[in-house]
């Protein structure tokens, strides 16, 4: 389509793509310029360079391993309530991640449940604190990710395949041997390099469970370098190598994730004759439901207690935190919409490298970067709000583009010919076609952001002063206080936040799609 004229304008996604872009490359050149005045690394820091690498590769090995057998297991049976789980194992993308941590806490922690359990029977209490903490959180987040993913690929089989091995006798061995290990080899590598890469980047998981000196992340080193030492040539030189990790993963999460499928089939629904193993189908699917919604049970439940303890502080923050995912998710429409109609259009080029761009650079360096290029002219804390705002908004821009862009191209591909036709302008088309038809996209990619935002706890560590907090970071304050069941409420709070704005902006868009 591109050369031939276009029903909507390209022109402002591809300024709303050159301002994300510039913003990005701005400060990711701002640290490496900074690097270069840098001194070597240290012990400490090699030592921060090993865990990262430690614990991603443990963390995407134990989430893709376990979610094997349960994704095998939602392949083979159907029972009541299995869309409700599935559903259900998208939740921790959009959950608080400090949210979860309390809740990981509170079952496994020194005084949670399954040490109290342990303590009746004599046994020590766990101790969650370091790598194996660090690791656990990682894989509650990471195994529902994976296990869509394997899940997706198991359903992409074609029914066909079944069909001809059960006339061939072969047994449910025989069937994983022939059909399902192929099918594995070609996704995981996929799976692990995505998992390893978000495990590089996990800032609030190692700086509540981490934070020993053998157990620091690199993002914890560059966060602990700014806020203890002040030093920003060793913040710049690990915030530049954190970027190379970053983008070596994203590059080859994304070039293995393009391996050939099985090809296509005849689009029936794909029938089992291999009965398996019921009881062991039912232990992996339980396991797994337990795993994912005990901490959130713990949240609840001692949240509720937890709620008339808070102090004074845990509401500005939370009205703080309103107002900075309300900022954030207008400057994410205000970026994301252009930019999905250019693509659509068939703009690609600098728009569609400024989606993937979000997906490459960890939020703490671009916050680096942004310190740094502040720091001569202002104080970078009188700004940590309008930051952090920006800053939520392009990190989710590439997970709203996932969401809009197909919309958008169905959309100007079904009605551009005919728009152009009766000599509809762009502006009427936008307002009168293009808008009211992604009303539902729109709708759940801005309560997305919304949700992210409202529970990011990165950019506003690094910036804010005593004064200024967001519920997230609060809730960090109140934890650090040794204040837990203050931090339960605030949690319980934050939690109620997150999902009610992604409930009240989703659900406009799904009721304006049933009517």
């Amino acid at each position: 389509m591109v050369g031939r004229a276009q029903p909507v304008s390209t022109w402002p996604g591809v300024g709303a793509a050159g301002l994300v872009a510039a913003l990005i490359l701005g400060t990711l050149a701002a640290v490496a310029l900074r690097a270069e005045t840098a001194g070597g690394f240290g012990p400490a820091d090699w030592s921060a360079l090993r865990f990262t690498l430690i614990q991603a590769v443990l963390s995407a090995v134990f989430s893709a391993a376990l979610a094997i057998p349960v994704a095998r297991a939602l392949a083979r049976r159907r029972f009541r309530g299995r869309r409700v789980l599935i559903a259900l194992l998208g939740a921790p993308f959009i959950l608080p991640v400090i949210v979860a941590i309390l809740g990981l806490l509170q079952v496994f922690g020194r005084a949670g449940w399954i040490s109290d359990v342990l303590g009746l029977i004599g046994l020590p209490p766990l101790r969650i604190y370091g790598l194996h903490g660090v690791v656990l959180a990682h894989v509650f987040f990471n195994l529902p990710l994976a296990t869509r993913l394997i899940l997706q690929a198991w359903q992409e089989i074609p029914a066909e395949r079944f069909r001809l091995a059960a006339q061939l006798g072969c047994g449910g061995g025989t069937m994983l041997r022939l059909i399902e290990l192929p099918m594995l080899r070609r996704i995981l590598p996929g799976v692990l390099a995505v998992i390893f890469a978000i495990c590089l980047t996990s800032f609030a998981v190692a700086l509540t469970l981490g934070g020993g000196p053998r157990a620091t992340t690199l993002e914890l080193a560059i966060y602990q370098a700014f806020t203890y030492d002040f030093d920003l040539g060793r913040a710049a030189l690990l915030s530049a190598l954190q970027l190379a990790l970053t983008v070596a993963a994203a590059l080859a999460a994304l070039r293995l994730s393009q391996r050939d499928g099985f090809g296509a089939g005849l689009d029936r629904a794909i029938r089992r004759w291999d009965g398996g193993a019921p009881v062991g189908d039912a232990f992996w699917i339980a396991a797994a439901a337990a795993f994912l919604l005990l901490p959130l049970a713990a949240v609840v439940i001692s949240g509720l207690a937890g709620l008339f303890e808070m102090p004074i502080q845990v509401l500005r923050a939370a009205l703080t935190s309103v107002l900075v995912a309300c900022v954030s998710t207008v400057v994410f429409l205000t970026l994301a919409l252009p930019m999905a109609f250019a693509v659509a259009a068939g703009r690609y080029g600098i728009v569609e490298l400024s989606g993937i761009l979000g997906l490459a650079a960890s939020p703490l360096v671009i916050g680096t970067g942004l310190f740094i290029l502040i720091h001569p002219v202002a104080n970078p804390s009188t700004l940590a709000l309008p930051v952090t705002a920006l800053v939520n908004a392009i990190m989710a821009l590439p997970f709203g583009l996932r969401i809009l862009v197909p919309a958008a191209r169905e959309v100007v591909t079904r009605h551009g010919r005919l728009a152009l036709s009766l000599d509809m302008n762009k502006k009427t088309f936008f307002t009168l076609v293009l808008l009211p038809r992604m009303r539902p996209q729109i709708r759940f990619a801005a309560g997305l952001s919304a949700a992210l935002s409202m529970g990011d706890l990165g950019v506003i560590a690094l910036f804010a002063d005593p004064q200024i907090a967001t519920l997230p970071l609060q809730i960090y304050r109140l934890m650090g206080a040794y204040q837990m069941q203050a931090a339960a409420g605030a949690a319980l709070l934050l939690l109620l936040l997150s999902m009610g704005a992604f409930w009240l902006l989703d659900r406009g868009g799904r009721h304006h799609a049933e009517t």
